[in-house]
């Protein structure tokens, strides 16, 4: 068997009468939740119950929301990988487009379509990706990962002091937000706009909807200021990409990008982190230098994703899959978590990669290693400045957050030997000195230069860009006495603001 390709026994079939046999559970009856507590705190006791009707079940994902979920690994790859039968353009969605399922269902902002590349299909979908693909191509890794390190190191000089913290809080989530505002190349003046938006509307706070209305008004500042000025950052690349995006269509791809870079992210160091406190063999190895913190990270992105359920399918026309028929334009969403731990899978999966937490096919997700390097350089860094850590509740007694695409923490509560205080001036001093250090170097090593680019064109997601390799920029001047001052600026009043929070 292939290390890419595990292919599962067949799955059962169900019995007579189940709902699998014609798609459709009876009016009001028989449909399992995919929402509230009771899932969160125990999803996998769902996916058992749902494997009895086969490798694809009715679920309820929100109130009024029926869905076709699929459990099967070799089922999900199937539909993953068949773009000509399954769409991922939401306008194919006819209970919405009807307004039987209403535009203000909660579910809704997560499935709707949107002009970017995760919403689209065919030529436009390749238009789309290709901007997404290239730019990130051009992501100096190196300079990301002491980008990573030295925001750690401010976020855990904060709450170090104390000897306690929410992980979650204090760190997963203002992390990849630090990294977020790098990359994108935003100003001062903005990153400070934009981390608040995006804590609030990941939070999920009763300001979420000015926080979206700030975050746009932000992102479209970002944008004119990088028409006008453009840098060795991600906005500036997209700009100038010869896909020739629309303004709306720039929005739409920076916000999928920061979308799946932060909330993900956060949940990917937080199970990950989870993970490590509380396993002895993973917590043991790691002590013994026996097992990397990559082969942790592996271990949850199988059994535990940090997006569960997603990658809706909506099919183009009516067809019958393992049994159970879909009718057109009704969701199809995949169980990632589901599928990964399909139980006719190989139980041994050390090393092995060949999980769908980034999906498969033509949308697999293009930023898989950026986003593996943030998670494991943040969970290196922490555990190498406290070694000492531990969980300071026992981790059946963590609470998960509702909701049916992911598999998030609500807290993770953690007590270590206390470590010195620094002001929030000396902090933002350090910040700021490292930050200008690396400034501009996530953009010196195109797609060409790096070592592990595949040699044939392609951006090795299995598309082929039609465009050529960007040039290298040059190296940027050293940052003037202002904008050193400015970064300083930003960083005190960041440890001000997440202190008092």
């Amino acid at each position: 068997m292939r290390d890419s390709d595990p292919t599962p026994t067949a799955a059962p079939t169900p019995p007579p009468g189940c709902p699998a046999h014609s798609g459709q559970a009876p009016a009001g009856q028989g449909l399992e939740s995919l929402h509230g507590p009771e899932f969160a705190a125990n999803p996998s006791a769902t996916y058992a119950r749902l494997r009895a009707h086969g490798r694809i079940a009715p679920v309820e994902l929100a109130p009024g929301v029926p869905v076709s979920l699929v459990t099967s690994y070799q089922t999900a790859l199937d539909i993953l990988r068949g773009p000509e039968t399954f769409s991922k353009d939401a306008r194919h969605w006819q209970a919405l487009t009807d307004g039987t399922i209403p535009m203000d269902n909660p579910v809704v902002p997560m499935m709707m379509y949107r002009p970017n590349a995760l919403c689209s299909d065919g030529e436009e979908h390749h238009r789309l990706r290709s901007a997404i693909s290239d730019t990130l191509d051009r992501l100096d890794i190196h300079a990301l990962r002491r980008y990573v390190e030295r925001s750690a190191d401010f976020l855990i000089d904060l709450f170090g002091p104390k000897g306690e913290a929410d992980l979650l809080k204090e760190y997963s989530a203002r992390l990849p937000l630090l990294v977020f505002n790098q990359l994108f190349g935003c100003p001062p003046e903005l990153s400070d706009k934009l981390v608040r938006a995006l804590s609030a509307l990941f939070d999920v706070t009763a300001d979420s909807e000015q926080a979206n209305a700030l975050l746009a008004e932000t992102l479209f500042q970002l944008v004119a200021l990088k028409r006008e000025n453009p840098g060795p950052d991600m906005t500036s690349w997209l700009i100038a990409h010869p896909a020739e995006l629309t303004d709306e269509e720039l929005i739409h791809q920076i916000v999928v990008l920061v979308g799946a870079g932060t909330q993900p992210q956060q949940n990917l160091i937080c199970n990950g982190l989870l993970l490590l406190l509380s396993d002895e063999r993973f917590r043991g190895d790691l002590a013994g230098g026996t097992m990397l913190i990559e082969d942790a990270l592996n271990e949850v992105l199988w059994k535990d994703p940090p997006l569960a359920n997603f990658c809706v399918h909506y099919p183009r026309h009516a067809t019958t899959v393992d049994g159970h028929r879909l009718s057109k334009g009704d969701p199809v969403v995949i169980s990632l978590a589901a599928a990964n731990n399909d139980p006719y899978l190989l139980s041994n999966r050390r090393g092995n990669r060949a999980h769908l937490a980034w999906s498969a096919g033509p949308h697999t997700c293009p930023a898989k290693d950026p986003a593996q390097l943030i998670a494991s350089v943040a969970i290196e860094k922490l555990l190498d400045r406290l070694p000492d850590i531990e969980l300071a509740v026992p981790a059946d007694e963590l609470e998960w957050r509702p909701g049916p695409f992911h598999r998030a923490l609500a807290a993770l509560p953690v007590r270590f030997p206390r470590t010195a205080a620094k002001s929030d001036e000396a902090l933002a001093e350090m910040a700021a000195a490292a930050t200008a250090a690396i400034s501009g170097a996530v953009g010196r090593t195109p797609a060409v230069a790096r070592a592990d680019a595949p040699d044939d064109g392609s951006d090795g997601s299995g598309e082929t860009p039609d465009t050529a390799p960007a040039t290298p920029e040059p190296r940027p001047e050293p940052e003037s006495g202002a904008e050193h001052e400015a970064r300083r600026r930003w960083w005190k009043s960041l440890a001000q603001w997440w202190r008092r929070g």
